[in-house]
């Protein structure tokens, strides 16, 4: 059964309707609120007909209908209307970025405070360590014809190996190569200057190597240096939960709080995300501490390289429009003041 133009209409007001009430919503409170040009009659059917597809689902306690997190995907992916910050809020966040540019670190501590407090939810802001890990040299190794394994090796005896399924033929020859290619270009340099650096003006000279490098070995080499970086991550409003329904559950409230006594493995979980405004829902963040929560980051750049990730996370019932806006309007702010400062300390 695919989704009428009705009911994506009747879905987006469900969902429009329960993120900010946080009530589950029936279809009288539809048929007064919204014009659906139908019956309350039409409106239950319809809403019968998409508890069905699994976008809704039914409390209990209520008659009333609350999103499930394959609305919020289809949400946010299709029916999400872009929310246009205010001018006062546009220049309230660029101000108080911008008066705080003297340290890049509590620049990036204050974006936290700064996101926390506008959205009310939980912020965290996460940067590489002045002194992060210097590779000291990097290894290919053969296991059968179709498997490399790529060892990435710091100087601080840290070390990283990541199978890599090769998808283009090569040689013991080609491989040694490669491995010493790499290791003149990266060796002695930080692993955050290793991620920022310039690839392909690296591997100019060595066209061949570089044909290989962009099949299969440089993205699983940059997403290896990720989970090796030392990284900064500050938090900012974890109390901010208590004033979420969502968490008036102790159990629930516990179990969330619990995530950031572990802060490593958020860090790592963080890194692992791509470039660019994220939005992962419920069970799409794996593992289970984080199945009722919702996590935006949003990636900030230093003179146009990657420099960390900012964002919120908080329960999937959460206003994606007026958050997402918010963090682009804020990392478009952090990537100009970096721009101006030169993304000095």
């Amino acid at each position: 059964m695919s989704l009428s133009e009705r009911k994506l209409r009747i879905l987006q007001a469900i969902i429009g309707d329960f993120i900010y009430s946080g009530e589950p919503v029936g279809s009288r409170t539809l048929s007064k609120k919204y014009d659906m040009g139908v019956s309350p009659a039409t409106i239950r059917n319809e809403m019968s007909d998409l508890e069905e597809m699994g976008f809704l689902t039914h409390p209990h306690t209520s008659a009333g209908r609350i999103p499930s997190d394959k609305a919020y995907r289809l949400y946010v992916n299709n029916l999400m209307e872009k929310r246009e910050l205010s001018e006062e809020q546009k220049r309230m966040i660029s101000e108080k970025l911008h008066d705080n540019v003297t340290e890049f670190q509590e620049t990036i501590q204050h974006a936290a405070k700064l996101l926390s407090e506008i959205t009310n939810l939980t912020s965290f802001a996460m940067t590489p360590k002045p002194d992060a890990d210097k590779l000291k040299y990097i290894n290919l190794l053969p296991v059968d014809e179709s498997t490399v394994v790529l060892m990435t090796v710091a100087e601080s005896g840290k070390v990283s190996n990541t199978a890599i399924k090769m998808s283009v033929p090569y040689t013991d020859e080609n491989l040694q190569l490669l491995s010493k290619s790499m290791t003149y270009n990266f060796k002695g340099k930080t692993i955050s200057e290793a991620l920022t650096q310039d690839i392909i003006e690296s591997f100019k000279n060595d066209i061949a190597a570089l044909g290989l490098l962009g099949e299969n070995i440089m993205p699983n080499f940059m997403k290896t240096l990720e989970n090796m970086l030392n990284v900064d991550l500050y938090m900012d409003g974890l109390t901010n939960i208590f004033s979420i329904p969502e968490y008036n559950d102790i159990d629930k409230a516990k179990m969330f709080l619990e995530m950031f006594n572990k802060k490593d493995d958020f860090a790592k979980k963080l890194m692992e995300r791509d470039d660019g405004v994220i939005i992962t829902i419920g069970e799409e963040n794996g593992g289970e501490l984080m199945p009722d929560c919702s996590l935006i980051t949003a990636t900030y750049h230093v003179d146009g390289k990657l420099v960390g990730k900012i964002g919120v996370i908080g329960p999937t019932r959460m206003k994606y429009d007026e958050v997402t806006s918010v963090i682009e309007y804020m990392t478009q702010n952090l990537n100009d003041t970096f721009k101006l400062t030169g993304g000095k300390e």
